[in-house]
């Protein structure tokens, strides 16, 4: 295991413990690479995921310069799970007042833990009536909030750039853990601060790290494809964030459902990791990539939660079952890419 530590900002308490999060070599989910690949495992941040460093700094500045004031300030977010976590665990910390607007996707499991933080959900059930999505309804309820409340502040992960500024820190981790040399950095997009964060590192110190953003089928941040049902959240978007910047990938993936899927139970089969969705998929790209990765690269992927979130979907059987049909075969076997799926695409 290989683990950088996060200089400590002095804050004290649990979140001193965000960042530093270790990073392993996967040596058992390609069985004959000939490539190196190394996963940054986020789920060790005390709320379980990547946006622990996210929640953290958006809004420690604010908290630190008087502007958000416990006891009186209100937080105002959108999100489909685990900045809802992570901003809930940061606002309980610091004495804040804590609303999110999720939607129906949202799993109860995850209400149940922003809740058990003392933050207030609002769920949202009706999707905007032009995309069919869920988002576009989720920021106009944040938007109708902060203008009704008092003292209310909403961070917009979408297009705040303390979002993408949290992952530089990430890349930095990386980069410190493979002694320099990172050839390929695969990531997940949704609001796309890993990806803006880790490419803004990347450029700043001069590497020569090739980064393939991972983005879903049916996703409106990088187009070229027709919109999409997605069923698994956190990834993908359906409007492009305000962070996307086109020049920050070298290459771009879009992976399914099914696809993902498939590779989080690879990775519980063949590495004993149990990973959630946005893993699986930066996995299959990594898969769907592998014969243009050159020998001996050394590959990271960043990992952005568990699957203990993802067990009534992922890791359900009967769930799999009625979505996609009996399709245990694909990761009980290495059959390949999943071949009703987009391929590799250069930015």
């Amino acid at each position: 295991m290989l683990a950088q530590a996060m200089p400590s900002r002095g804050i004290g308490g649990v979140l001193d413990t965000i960042g530093g999060t270790p990073l392993i070599e996967l040596d058992r989910i390609f069985p004959d690479q000939v490539f190196r690949v190394f996963a940054k495992l986020e789920k060790f941040n005390p709320g379980g995921s990547v946006k622990d460093r996210v929640a953290l700094n958006m809004l420690l500045d604010k908290v630190s310069s008087g502007e958000l004031v416990p006891g009186r300030s209100t937080v105002v977010e959108s999100s489909s799970g685990n900045l809802a976590i992570g901003l809930a665990q940061v606002c309980r910390y610091f004495g804040l007042r804590f609303v999110c607007v999720v939607d129906a996707k949202t799993t109860e499991q995850n209400i149940a833990i922003i809740r058990s933080y003392g933050a207030e959900v609002e769920v949202i059930t009706e999707p905007d009536p032009e995309t069919g999505e869920y988002l576009p309804s989720r920021i106009r309820r944040v938007r109708e909030l902060v203008r009704s409340l008092p003292d209310a502040y909403w961070p917009n992960q979408y297009g705040n750039p303390l979002n993408a500024a949290a992952h530089e820190q990430t890349m930095r981790e990386i980069v410190a853990a493979l002694d320099g040399r990172v050839d390929y950095l695969f990531c997940a997009t949704s609001s796309c601060g890993t990806l803006r964060g880790c490419a803004d590192y990347a450029r700043k110190t001069g590497l020569s790290t090739t980064i393939v953003a991972v983005d879903a089928v049916g996703s409106a941040i990088f187009g070229g494809q027709p919109p999409t049902t997605r069923l698994l959240p956190g990834h993908g978007a359906a409007i492009r964030p305000a962070l996307f910047d086109p020049r920050a990938a070298d290459h771009v993936v879009h992976v399914s459902d099914l696809e993902c899927v498939r590779m989080c139970r690879r990775l519980v089969d063949r590495e004993a990791i149990l990973a959630g969705g946005s893993s699986g998929a930066v996995v299959a790209a990594v898969d769907r990539m592998r014969d243009a990765i050159p020998d001996g690269s050394r590959v990271a992927v960043v990992f952005p939660d568990s699957g203990e979130r993802y067990l009534e979907t992922i890791y359900s059987d009967s769930w799999v079952t009625r979505q996609f049909g009996d399709v245990s075969h694909l990761w009980q076997e290495n059959t390949g890419p999943v071949p009703e799926t987009v391929g590799a695409i250069p930015c």
